[in-house]
This record gives structure tokens, C-alpha cells and sequence, in this order.
């Protein structure tokens, strides 16, 4: 279980990281919407 909370947090950060490069405000939300639908049906499959 903790390496299941790392490995989340770890791409959590990176995720974080990479918003500072997106300046869109529309980008960023529909990355955002993408990545939590995706997540969402991978984790329910």
C-alpha cells in the first residue's frame, strides 16, 4: 500500500511540475478533466 501511495504522489508532483508550464487556463482544466476520466475507467476495468 505505500508503494501505491508514493508511486501517486510522485506523479502527482510531476503533474504539478508540468501545470507551471501551461499557461492556458482551458488547456490545463481539459488535461485535467482527460486525466481524471481516464484514471477513473482504468481503475473501474
Amino acid at each position: 500500500m505505500h508503494r501505491l501511495i508514493g508511486y501517486t504522489l510522485f506523479w502527482v508532483a510531476v503533474g504539478m511540475a508540468a501545470e507551471l508550464f501551461i499557461e492556458s487556463i482551458l488547456v490545463s482544466i481539459l488535461l485535467i478533466l482527460f486525466c481524471l476520466l481516464l484514471g477513473y475507467n482504468l481503475f473501474l476495468s
